[in-house]
């Protein structure tokens, strides 16, 4: 949207049956609002996430869209971004990873520095603890998160699975997503469960 492109509608795979090594799985049912206060359309493409069904179902779903490309959010996961490569390919778009290898520390840093309020949502890393699951990170909580992940060794930014986040606003969202849950910890993990 800061480019000036025309952004036809959000792409959202929801997967049905547990865990994915591909898509983020908590929080994903909230895009929906998300997109409908971007102003933006919204696809929900459901799956098990069992791979390769997972991509083929996202393929299958974007065939029908009239587009020229796709952007996705991808930091570090080579597997993520070629599967998604491969797919631009059969569909005959451009893929574009406008994040790849950026500074994870920088990014989201800066998310948050320009007016993203971000949740987490999830966390499944050492030294990441209940306390974090429905906190928004500020400067001063982003901080000390990375002084856990340098101290615990994971990805400050989540890329990892560390820790998964969901956007309550930014500068694409005029209004604040509304969000009530609560969380659920195993006493390793943990879940902020969206109601």
């Amino acid at each position: 949207m800061c480019r000036g492109w025309s952004v036809e509608c959000l792409v959202t795979v929801v997967i049905t049956d547990g865990e994915s090594p591909m898509f983020q799985v908590p929080s994903t049912s909230m895009v929906g609002q998300q997109a409908a206060i971007a102003g933006v359309e919204w696809l929900e493409v459901r799956t098990s996430g069992e791979t390769p069904d997972d991509i083929h179902a996202l393929e299958a779903a974007m065939r029908g869209l009239d587009i020229d490309g796709f952007v996705s959010g991808a930091l570090r996961s080579d597997y993520q971004k070629n599967r998604l490569e491969r797919m631009a390919e059969r569909l005959g778009v451009k893929s574009w990873t406008p994040l790849w290898h950026q500074s994870g520390d920088m990014h989201l840093k800066q998310m948050i520095e320009h007016g993203f309020e971000i949740m987490i949502t999830a966390v499944s890393a050492e030294g990441l603890t209940e306390g974090w699951l429905g906190h928004v990170l500020t400067v001063e909580s982003y901080e000390k998160l990375a002084g856990l992940a340098l101290k615990h060794r994971f990805h400050v930014e989540g890329e990892g699975g560390e820790y998964e986040t969901l956007v309550l606003k930014g500068p694409h969202m005029p209004e604040r997503l509304d969000v009530k849950g609560r969380p659920t910890w195993d006493g390793v993990r943990g879940t902020y469960d969206v109601v």
